[in-house]
C-alpha cells in the first residue's frame, strides 16, 4: 500500500492501524537521542542542587526524569501522525513491523 493509499484509506476508516507501543518508545528513544539528552539534563539538576539552588535542581532533575517517560508514553500516537504526514516515516515504520496496517471487514 503506497502512502497516498494509506492516507485516504485511514482518512475514510477502511483500516485498521496497530503500533507497538514498546517498538514505537525504543524507535523514537533512539531518534530522538533521548539517553544523550536525558544525562546532560540530570547532571545540570545535581549541579544545581549541590551549588544551593537546591529547588530548581529537584525540578530539572524532576524534568529529566519525566520528560522521557511522557514521550515514550505518547510513542505511539507520535509515529502515527508522523506516517500520516511523511511517506519515509510510513515507509520506514511499515518496514520495520512498528506499523501494521490491516483492512476493516464490515461488521466487525
Amino acid at each position: 500500500m503506497t502512502h497516498a493509499q494509506f492516507v485516504a484509506a485511514y482518512a475514510r476508516g477502511e483500516i485498521k492501524v496497530e503500533v507497538d507501543p514498546p517498538g514505537a518508545a525504543r524507535h523514537l528513544s533512539s531518534r530522538l537521542l533521548l539517553p544523550f539528552v536525558t544525562m546532560p539534563v540530570l547532571g545540570i539538576g545535581v549541579a544545581l542542587a549541590l551549588v544551593g539552588w537546591v529547588f530548581s535542581g529537584f525540578a530539572i532533575i524532576a524534568l529529566g526524569i519525566i520528560a522521557p517517560l511522557l514521550i515514550k508514553r505518547s510513542a505511539p500516537h507520535f509515529l502515527l501522525t508522523q506516517a500520516l504526514e511523511n511517506a519515509a516515516v510510513y515507509e520506514e515504520v511499515t518496514r520495520s513491523g512498528l506499523v501494521r496496517v490491516t483492512p476493516v471487514h464490515p461488521g466487525d
